[in-house]
């Protein structure tokens, strides 16, 4: 009977464990503290954390995830026309819920923006920090993130889906936004049956 109740406690406690919180707080001579219980009330910019799972609680990113991103943004070029290898690319940052942001190369000095970066004008091409990854293909993409330190799945963000950017509007020319709409007879309308 003691075995039972001692495997109970462990799995409950193994349980807290997996999601524990970690507190930041200076102190008052200004040296940051890490503990795992409450700061005193004379604690400064306390700061809660959870650890373990690499979750994060109320769709706040994780830990691993903050740090990489702040050292090394991830950048997507594409194109309206670029189709299932920039939906391809999307789709991996997307379940492995990685942020980032995405330019829809359309104009002048985004192709030549491209160009520096990449060396050409082709999409997509994927930039995490300063690393370079031309073209799509699956392990490269895992390989250039988990070398910036991205973790493999975020469970906050990957609940969401990537939305592809929206192009940009393209200016009506003054010639095509004075002419007469075309008033030719087209087709009937079809009747409803009855």
């Amino acid at each position: 009977m003691p075995s039972r109740t001692l495997i109970a406690c462990l799995l409950v406690a193994a349980a807290f464990g997996a999601h524990a919180q970690q507190y930041r707080w200076v102190d008052e001579r200004g040296r940051v503290q890490y503990t795992d219980t409450p700061p005193p009330p004379s604690a400064k910019r306390v700061e809660k954390k959870m650890l373990g799972t690499g979750s994060a609680p109320d769709g706040q990113e994780a830990f691993a995830l903050q740090t990489a991103r702040k050292k090394s943004p991830v950048k997507l070029y594409s194109s309206p026309d670029c189709g299932p290898a920039c939906d391809d690319a999307r789709k991996l940052l997307g379940q492995r819920g990685i942020p980032f942001s995405e330019t829809s190369v359309s104009q002048v000095a985004q192709i030549e923006e491209l160009k520096r970066i990449s060396g050409s004008g082709i999409v997509p091409v994927m930039l995490v920090g300063t690393a370079v990854q031309k073209g799509f293909e699956t392990d490269s993409y895992h390989r250039a993130l988990d070398a910036a330190g991205y973790p493999r799945s975020n469970p906050v963000r990957a609940a969401l889906p990537p939305s592809p950017p929206k192009p940009p509007v393209p200016a009506i020319p003054p010639a095509a936004a004075a002419a007469p709409a075309n008033t030719a007879p087209g087709p009937e309308p079809a009747k409803p049956v009855q």
